[in-house]
């Protein structure tokens, strides 16, 4: 089974909503309801979280008739977030792609499907020493102008808000007025500032504008 899209912030209020729950420091849910907005889900209790169709479940996917009316349960066992289903679902849930057998502790960035729908797990814990290290590296070397320049083109879509991607080199181009391999060359310093270069290409500069937002490097005023 492959694993299903991320349910990731895709617009700079988006990307707001997931800071402020991220400063919070407790585990939490992403999903996107019937219309594709982003939902946030806070696992700050104590008592177990349900999943399903039925409407008075914790996180409810009433669209999506894949999913069992009561189709996984998560609970805090020993401190620690779990996920189960118990044959409760028909179709199964999925964690990473992989079919769930058995409970299954959660890890921040474990994605689970159940039926169409995708669930994102974040623990902002686990990931702060990463995001500290990369935060100290970004204050101890500023950006140039034409760099930050770069990082508002490259944002410029999620203005808009809903769903976007990153601005083309090309576009980006046309902003900054610089030539397309100017623009290239400083996306590649930029990727490895951000230590990003080894994701797939497509991935890479969607990845730099959600760090650019998210670190407050690029800010709604500036797009």
């Amino acid at each position: 089974m492959q694993a299903p899209d991320v349910p990731r912030p895709m617009s700079a209020s988006e990307l707001q909503l997931v800071v402020r729950q991220e400063r919070l420091e407790a585990a939490f849910l992403l999903h996107r309801d019937a219309a594709g907005a982003l939902q946030v889900t806070s696992l700050d209790r104590e008592g177990p979280l349900t999943v399903g169709r039925r409407a008075s479940c914790d996180v409810a996917f009433e669209w999506d008739h894949e999913v069992s009316r009561t189709h996984a349960i998560l609970e805090r066992v020993g401190g620690e977030w779990t996920v189960s289903d118990d044959g409760l679902s028909r179709n199964g849930t999925f964690v990473n792609g992989e079919r769930l057998r058995a409970r299954q502790r959660l890890r921040d960035g474990d994605v689970l499907r159940v039926g169409a729908a995708a669930i994102a797990y974040r623990l902002p814990i686990e990931g702060a020493s990463a995001a500290t290290a990369e935060a100290k590296g970004l204050d101890a070397v500023p950006l140039s102008d034409t760099q930050r320049r770069i990082l508002i083109a490259l944002c410029r879509p999620y203005a808009a808000g809903g769903f976007a991607t990153p601005a083309s080199n090309q576009e980006v181009a046309g902003e900054v007025h610089l030539s397309l391999d100017a623009v290239k060359n400083h996306l590649r310093v930029l990727y490895q500032r951000f230590e990003i270069g080894h994701l797939a290409q497509n991935r890479k500069r969607a990845r730099l504008a959600e760090c650019a937002l998210k670190l407050g490097l690029v800010t709604e005023r500036d797009i």
